[in-house]
């Protein structure tokens, strides 16, 4: 019988406040597509947090559809997208990008962030019409390894981006942890990319995620091509409900907040029993390093994810969502004591 899971961050259901407001709209009749009043004031709250009245903002049912989405409306037919290895698009999507006929072109990176040099490199190797011309640029904010781009770092990635007549896009699925554990302020972003999504599925909502895009050439036709891609929810007002409590107060980043802070607690605990981590994370995500008999007999007690093989050891992935209790992390170290005594 297991005892909890770290597995990832949307096994739960729904935020309380969230779930309170879907039920007090319950006997509601709203618009379908993303046109009821919960979906505008939704808009009007992030735009508010955003401070900028100048941006499109469109809800889609999930990550892998805002992806597709979005990349396939902004290339040309010859035209690839540039991520790290281990971006979502490359790893954890099933050719979802190729499949709307888009190259992923990859560089290895560093900590999961692709830099500067990462894109004049690959634009050196695309020089002519033989090859796929590199179109635009994809991060994550956090990435898939948990780490975070700083201000000056997503500066530096939109300027060479400028330079170069490329686009940023920022896939945002853990933008509340990326937020939480960065100096990047929300209201920020409207000037460190051309359009990004702000997740929501992996913190506390049902799913859905909000794409806001900032740059004007980018704006036309767009909820055509959600339509085009499978990724209109008829009844929209679901994730606008759920966006607008969300945005309301400070639900959405003090969810962030809670996560990471309670990551932080298990990395350092973690620490101090002399266990190895395969990087520094300051998200929500934390990858320690056990002995294989060691992750077995963690596996009778906890869901979690095997990252990958380090030496004769295995990394593991723990992750802690909105719902994630104290009590539950301080249960799992001392777990981890009685395993590592054994």
């Amino acid at each position: 019988m297991k005892k909890y899971s770290f597995q990832n961050d949307y096994s739960e259901l729904c935020h309380p406040e969230l779930l309170d407001a879907l039920i007090l709209a319950k006997n509601e009749q709203n618009s379908g597509y993303g046109l009821d009043s919960h979906t505008e004031n939704a808009k009007r709250l992030i735009q508010a947090k955003l401070e900028s009245d100048n941006c499109d903002i469109h809800f889609v049912t999930g990550g892998t559809q805002a992806n597709a989405t979005v990349i396939s409306h902004i290339l040309r037919p010859y035209e690839a997208v540039l991520a790290c290895e281990s971006g979502h698009i490359n790893v954890h999507e099933t050719g979802a990008i190729e499949a709307t006929g888009h190259k992923v072109y990859t560089a290895p990176g560093q900590d999961g962030k692709l830099t500067p040099e990462d894109i004049e490199n690959a634009l050196k190797v695309h020089i002519d019409e033989h090859m796929v011309k590199i179109g635009m640029v994809y991060i994550s904010q956090s990435t898939e390894v948990g780490t975070v781009y700083s201000v000056a770092e997503l500066k530096a990635l939109f300027e060479a981006c400028k330079k170069n007549n490329l686009y940023l896009y920022i896939d945002g699925a853990r933008l509340s942890s990326g937020l939480a554990a960065s100096d990047v302020e929300f209201n920020m972003l409207k000037d460190l990319c051309d359009v990004m999504y702000i997740g929501g599925t992996k913190i506390g909502m049902l799913s859905g995620e909000a794409i806001v895009i900032f740059n004007d050439q980018l704006k036309p036709w767009f909820r055509h091509q959600i339509k085009n891609k499978g990724a209109m929810l008829a009844k929209g007002f679901v994730i606008g409900i759920q966006f607008e409590a969300a945005f309301k107060e400070d639900l959405y980043f003090k969810m962030g907040q809670h996560e990471n802070e309670l990551a932080r607690y298990l990395s350092e605990e973690i620490k101090k029993l002399d266990i190895p981590l395969l990087s520094e994370s300051p998200t929500n995500q934390i990858f320690p390093i056990f002995n294989k008999d060691q992750v077995t007999a963690l596996k009778e007690l906890y869901d979690f994810e095997l990252w990958g093989e380090v030496e004769d050891n295995i990394a593991i992935r723990f992750v802690t969502s909105w719902a994630t209790s104290k009590e539950a992390c301080v249960e799992l170290i001392e777990d981890i004591k009685t395993i590592i005594t054994r």
